[in-house]
């Protein structure tokens, strides 16, 4: 039987320096290679497929997904090996790809989404276990994707969201020491959550930011390619894995036709440890309108929007200052990646071809639940000095990847916050280095500060993810709710969450257990597995 890295670190006998020595990937010869050159913006951006429910009734949207592998075309004239969400519908499956269909839903139903493992095993001969996280949903502990709450192969669970954020959300694996392998093979997609009139300071301003063919999905990922085609998992060490490869909705460096007019975009930076600094080529504005959590309060106009992995940002672009026949290019101009080549800075083109009358504008305000930071404080009534206050600490010890010193143990707990408290937390990056997307589940919060200088201003809005550079600590305040039980932080450089750099709060007493819900064998019921909750966890002692 093969010895699992989590259950080496149990045996005491063993020590530290020969246990990482025996545990560091080795990489084929090859791993380093460039992928094979293409030619760049010459094939067709297309948007993700919209998946349709299969039934639907007064409270619930019920859809369904099949994991399972696939060889599709990303580069062109090669096939390549991915592992799929393939939406079923009514009439027809979405075709197989490197992403996901899209999920949109509205704020007042919610949802039941079947997800069966059909993957099989790795080439390892080791079963391909999966656990879904809807990340930006406030979803109860045995929905959210516990990293050990697994669908094995020829298994299916129904997760219950209830759609309660309008948001730009993302469904991803989130499977205990496989999260970057699943995410990188491709199982990733978007989950949108409309905003309602009530969300904005102007209801009918809802309608005046740009829709339909106007509102555009970015997924945004890089990927490596060996010379047959198949994707390389190079994760230098357990430390990082960048690909030279961007992909936006699945395909490299896509060439999008517009009008000139406005368009809105929601933006994913969905790859595994790459961050993104978003820019135009013609140095105009992105104009963005919210982050993670919802709407900012006002749009704000930026040359360069700063993206760490699993941040998302809907932004605007004014194609009506250009002519017909110009093309802009979204370029990645941020620092500090590794990349053996430029490729990695350009991400699409955009060319303008044809004319159309503007249909759409920009608001002055946006949301309604998001002013000033000292105001929304004053409105509750806080007094940040008399909060409680808690310290993480992402940093690395040996060859391992920690909080506060603590690897990932599903029977610690390292907060206990009650439910509908505030709490100030203070995410700290000793340095060495390296960045730290820290996503904290369940909540969204604001940043109150950040001792590298400023916050820029289109990341004061509500956020689930922040991008801690070296040395930097990041305070932010998180009000704890709306459920109570045990959620995960980590961070989402998916290669440092891995390998160990996650851990988990428990908001109040006596909430679900992220257990209670445990996948079943196949064949599926043809109606939705009961909700389900226990507050008996196999970490309690009597």
């Amino acid at each position: 039987m093969k010895l699992s890295r989590r259950k080496a670190l149990q045996l005491g006998s063993i020590g530290v320096s020969s246990l990482f020595l025996g545990w560091e990937k080795t990489e084929p010869t090859n791993a380093a290679e460039l992928s094979p050159q293409i030619p760049r913006f010459q094939l067709p951006f297309q948007r993700p497929p919209i998946l349709e429910p299969i039934g639907s009734d007064a409270k619930f949207d019920r859809y369904e997904i099949v994991m399972q592998k696939d060889r599709v075309e990303i580069l062109p004239g090669i096939k390549t090996e991915v592992w799929s969400y393939i939406g079923t519908g009514p009439s027809s499956k979405t075709p197989p790809g490197i992403v996901g269909p899209l999920i949109r839903q509205r704020q007042d139903k919610e949802s039941i989404v079947r997800f069966i493992n059909q993957l099989g095993q790795d080439e390892s001969g080791e079963d391909i276990d999966t656990s879904i996280h809807l990340h930006g949903m406030p979803s109860l502990p045995q929905y959210d994707g516990y990293a050990e709450d697994l669908i094995p192969p020829q298994h299916y669970k129904d997760y219950y969201y209830p759609n309660i954020l309008g948001a730009v959300q993302w469904y991803h694996d989130h499977t205990v020491e496989k999260t970057s392998r699943n995410v990188y093979k491709g199982l990733a997609g978007m989950y949108l959550v409309d905003y309602d009139e009530d969300d904005f300071v102007n209801p009918a301003d809802r309608e005046r930011l740009p829709q339909g063919d106007y509102d555009v999905p970015l997924i945004i990922q890089d990927k490596r390619f060996d010379r047959e085609g198949n994707l390389v998992f190079f994760d230098r060490q357990q430390t990082n894995l960048f690909g030279d490869v961007m992909l936006v909705n699945g395909v490299p460096w896509p060439r999008m036709e517009v009008a000139n007019r406005k368009y809105r975009f929601r933006a994913l930076n969905a790859g595994t440890s790459r961050t993104l600094q978003l820019s135009l080529s013609t140095k105009d504005d992105l104009i963005v309108l919210a982050s993670d959590s919802g709407l900012l309060d006002r749009p704000v106009r930026t040359k360069d929007l700063q993206m760490g992995v699993a941040e998302r940002y809907e932004f605007a672009i004014d194609f009506s200052l250009y002519p017909v026949g110009t093309k802009v290019f979204l370029q990645n101009l941020a620092p500090g990646n590794i990349d053996a080549d430029t490729r990695s800075q350009s991400i699409m083109c955009f060319e303008v071809v044809r004319q159309a009358s503007e249909e759409y504008t920009i608001p002055d305000l946006l949301g309604k639940d998001v002013g000033p930071l000292s105001d929304f404080i004053a409105s509750k009534g806080l007094d940040l000095r008399q909060l409680p206050q808690r310290t993480f600490r992402f940093g690395r010890n040996f060859s391992q990847w920690v909080i506060n010193n603590q690897a990932w143990n599903p029977c610690y707990v390292a907060g206990n916050p009650r439910l509908g408290g505030f709490e100030v937390w203070n995410l700290i990056n000793p340095g060495g280095g390296w960045v730290h997307p820290v996503h904290i589940h369940l909540v969204k919060l604001r940043t109150l500060g950040r001792s590298s200088g400023s916050i820029p201003p289109y990341q004061e809005g509500w956020k689930d993810t922040f991008y801690v550079s070296a040395f930097e600590t990041i305070r932010v305040l998180a009000e704890f709710g709306p459920h109570q039980g045990k959620y995960m932080m980590h961070c989402h450089n998916l290669v440092h969450e891995d390998h160990d750099m996650m851990t988990q709060f428990e908001v109040g007493q006596g909430g679900c257990d992220p257990l209670s819900a445990p996948a079943r064998a196949l064949p599926a019921s043809s109606q939705p597995i009961p909700w389900s909750c226990s507050t008996k966890s196999k970490c309690d002692r009597t």
